[in-house]
């Protein structure tokens, strides 16, 4: 179903997307299709269509990370406005609903070191099935966030999750508790209003959010008493939240590491980003024959 509808929709979107732009496709000179990782069938309609625009016109493509695109969408500024400098060497925290990864850049080479990921569930991932079986709907993030702003974050302490005394990130025994407090209060599913919810289940939901910052700030701390961050990256769907952005922000301030947040226009899957991080990897030599480009369902950071 994915892969029909994009296959629908692709065409009538580029053509919008060159009217919006004022530009025709004669006007393009690099072209950046996303790789991966995600569905395969989706993935291969639109990489499909970039090689053959890239064949047809005779110019370059690069096949790019979606994750890549997220990590350096951070320096992209609105309405086509000039993107901030990159620094030569900064730390970037993708979360999202499929990826919890903290990673160090080297911009200069180009060259992504992962220092940790989740082992389990994504904090996205985990926002949407607790604001499922909260009876939110989907998607669980923005709903979560917004009910947090009324409650007590400090009110339920949930444990921060560890995995083998190493760095790596783990949600999964946060969202387990989280769905046994729900079922203790008899909370199944059954639709409830998000604006006129009130009382206890205020602060449960602060609190369940409060854990997930907690555990993604903690890392950050970890990684910056050993290696000094110089610059931090948030991108991602959940670098939307309101909790972890202030945190974050604060932690910088606190720590004197500037923390480049993304517009949060920029923190969905868009084209913009991809489009930016195929033109950093461009510029930096990526020179890999149109056919050869391939889609993978699964690319982790740095490999």
């Amino acid at each position: 179903m994915a892969a029909r509808a994009h296959l629908e929709n692709l065409p009538s979107v580029l053509e919008q997307a060159l009217e919006d732009a004022g530009a025709r496709l004669e006007d393009v000179g690099l072209l950046a299709a996303t790789a991966g990782p995600g569905l395969i069938g989706a993935l291969l309609v639109g990489l499909s269509a970039g090689k053959a625009l890239a064949w047809a016109r005779g110019i370059p493509l690069v096949g790019v990370n979606h994750l890549e695109g997220h990590l350096f969408s951070a320096f992209l500024r609105p309405k086509g406005e000039t993107p901030l400098p990159i620094p030569s060497r900064f730390h970037g925290l993708v979360v999202s609903g499929g990826h919890a990864e903290l990673v160090r850049v080297e911009t200069e080479r180009m060259e992504i070191i992962p220092i940790a990921r989740t082992r389990d569930d994504a904090p996205g991932e985990a926002f949407d099935k607790i604001a499922r079986r909260a009876g939110l709907g989907y998607p669980g993030g923005p709903v979560i966030d917004r009910i947090a702003t009324r409650g007590r974050g400090d009110r339920f302490p949930f444990p921060v999750g560890r995995v083998d005394g190493s760095r790596d990130f783990s949600f999964s025994g946060l969202k387990t508790a989280m769905l046994r407090e729900l079922q203790r209060r008899g909370i199944d599913g059954s639709p409830l209003d998000a604006e006129t919810l009130d009382g206890e289940l205020v602060d449960l939901l602060a609190s369940f959010q409060r854990a997930i910052v907690t555990a993604l700030v903690s890392r950050v701390n970890e990684v910056h008493a050993t290696e000094r961050i110089q610059a931090l990256a948030l991108a991602g769907g959940v670098a939307a939240n309101t909790e972890l952005r202030a945190t974050l922000a604060a932690w910088g301030h606190e720590h004197g590491v500037p923390v480049h947040l993304p517009e949060r226009s920029y923190t969905t899957d868009n084209a913009a980003m991809i489009a930016w991080a195929g033109l950093l990897r461009h510029r930096h030599g990526a020179g890999t024959p149109v056919e050869a480009v391939q889609a993978r369902s699964r690319w982790p950071l740095g490999s």
